[in-house]
């Protein structure tokens, strides 16, 4: 067999689970508004057409990032060390959720655009709440536990001021000059960005969703919960 054909590249067959990877990588480099279709199926060497067999359009594709979020952040949580205590316990998994999102600071946005509940998620709750249980919760303060913890348990705190679009950053820099414009009226608020700007070393998915602070709030809301125990 000459050389030129035994060294034929053979290309690998399309997956969801390529099509996804290669999403991922791409939105992780350019952000959500650089994902189409198009540009996935010359990412992953196809026709766009040949996409649609494995993720039907781009709301399709869209609910598929946010499954692989889900995946990858149950996959993180499966990693991390149980001591045994339910509040080390959630600690941890809720910092693992975060490794999660700060690796791929655009899925925060996408998680709270999707009409429908990610595959995964139900059975991620499901272990937040059977930690709550083994620790001596009852159900109704599970219940209640679950509505505090918020997005946090998905490893990010949910912005008072959102983006407008998914995947999309708060603007930092316009945010404080319109503050700083209306100094005047707002001089609580003004002294209070002023007074928070975060360390260089502190990571952050937005203007208000440092680790320090998420960290801060996990810690009050599993004082509370220690309290609130029936």
């Amino acid at each position: 067999m000459g050389a030129g054909l035994g060294a034929r590249r053979i290309r690998e067959p399309l997956s969801r689970e390529r099509a996804l990877s290669a999403a991922i990588a791409l939105v992780d480099a350019e952000g959500l508004g650089a994902l189409t279709m198009r540009r996935l199926a010359a990412e992953v060497g196809v026709e766009a057409m040949s996409l649609y067999h494995h993720l039907p359009g781009k709301e399709g594709l869209l609910d598929g990032l946010a499954e692989a979020v889900v995946a990858e952040i149950q996959a993180a949580v499966d990693t991390t060390l149980d001591d045994g205590h339910w509040r080390a316990r959630l600690r941890q998994r809720f910092l693992a959720a975060r490794t999660v999102m700060l690796r791929h600071p655009w899925a925060p946005a996408l998680l709270g655009s999707r009409p429908t509940i990610p595959a995964g998620l139900y059975g991620y709750y499901d272990g937040i709440i059977a930690t709550l249980r083994d620790g001596g919760f009852s159900y109704r303060i599970a219940h209640r536990a679950l509505h505090a913890f918020g997005s946090l348990a998905l490893g990010f705190a949910q912005e008072v001021f959102r983006p407008a679009s998914a995947g999309g950053e708060t603007d930092v820099e316009a945010a404080e000059e319109e503050l700083a414009a209306m100094a005047a009226q707002l001089p609580h608020l003004t002294a209070m960005v002023a007074a928070e700007a975060h360390a260089a070393d502190d990571p952050t998915l937005g203007w208000c969703d440092s680790q320090v602070e998420f960290e801060f709030t996990l810690d009050l809301l599993f004082d509370g919960l220690e309290k609130a125990r029936d």
